[in-house]
């Protein structure tokens, strides 16, 4: 039986732009003939009633978060909310809570909602939720993971790794350990700590590589552990910034002198670690300016004016008393 996909695949279309040529939706003179002839080539007939609820305009966008404890999550939200006010639409938020099935289930009630679009704030991308994704019949742009036949906004995980590797390399840092996550999630788990892993090792330097978590909580923990042990450190790379908050925190409760006697720097550069001493040297990620840039992306793919969107975006090393030699 043919479906919307075969019909997308014929015309070298994407689905979204199939559904919006049913739906009498904004579609170019050349596309629209493109979809005529392989309509008539396959026979499809589309389902009717869906095609009357899908008709219906919607100012609601969909947004699926990971969780709610993350200083990314909060920014992107804000540029999100800023931008859609502003555009007279609204947003319907739903937390997956790092459930891979729960995320899965949220993508469909979302659906179902007849919102106009999705904002998926992807922890990871499975083959499975790749596929889901690719067939649902409305518009959905990934923010933070990135699929070749999938509209996405990242960030260049890499070169931000490769950056703060760079940094210490220019310190003559020695006795280097990285606190690295999951590979489950491929930006920060498997990208980062690549370009980090890369570049030290193009500056002839030796990391030991230990695997911790997200939590705060876990990595105050961890970092007790490691320091009361005498981990034999002189710079720590955590893969977030609020894990090295903790370590910072450990490691002055231990009374180390930073940046002197043991160095730390993480990822992220969010705005409410501005006050905390000594500063922490990290990356900076454009994430509440990636919210704004998603919206207006799934405005486009929801228009018509796109058919595909794919961007990466830059970051800034930010140096400061957490790395710097007094």
């Amino acid at each position: 039986m043919t479906s919307l996909k075969d019909i997308a695949k014929i015309a070298g279309v994407a689905k979204s732009t199939v559904s919006r040529y049913l739906n009498q939706g904004q579609v170019s003179e050349k596309t629209k003939e493109k979809i005529r002839q392989a309509i008539e080539e396959t026979g499809y007939r589309p389902n009717n009633l869906a095609r009357s609820l899908k008709s219906q305009s919607s100012k609601l966008i969909g947004v699926v978060i990971p969780r709610f404890d993350s200083g990314a999550t909060s920014s992107v939200l804000k540029g999100l909310d800023q931008a859609a006010f502003q555009s007279g639409y609204q947003l319907l938020i739903i937390n997956s809570n790092l459930d891979r099935k729960r995320e899965a289930e949220n993508l469909k009630i979302l659906a179902n909602q007849k919102v106009a679009g999705i904002i998926l704030l992807a922890s990871h991308l499975s083959p499975q939720l790749i596929q889901q994704i690719d067939q649902l019949p409305l518009p959905i742009i990934v923010l933070g993971q990135k699929a070749d036949q999938l509209s996405y906004i990242c960030h260049d995980d890499y070169q931000a790794g490769y950056k703060v590797a760079s940094h210490l390399a220019d310190l003559n840092y020695q006795n280097i350990f990285y606190i690295g996550v999951s590979s489950k999630d491929p930006a920060v788990g498997i990208d980062r700590k690549k370009g980090f892993l890369e570049s030290c090792n193009h500056y002839g330097q030796r990391v030991k590589v230990i695997q911790s978590n997200f939590s705060k909580e876990d990595n105050y923990k961890l970092a007790q552990k490691l320091l009361k042990d005498n981990l034999p450190a002189t710079y720590i790379a955590c893969a977030t910034d609020h894990m090295a908050i903790a370590f910072l925190k450990a490691a002055q409760e231990l009374n180390y002198v930073i940046p002197d006697q043991l160095a730390i720097s993480g990822f992220g550069g969010y705005n409410d670690f501005d006050y905390y001493y000594p500063g922490l040297t990290t990356v900076k990620y454009p994430y509440q300016e990636s919210g704004t840039l998603a919206f207006h992306s799934l405005l486009d793919l929801i228009s018509g004016q796109s058919s595909q969107v794919q961007t990466v975006l830059d970051n800034q090393l930010l140096i400061r008393e957490s790395t710097q030699v007094k």
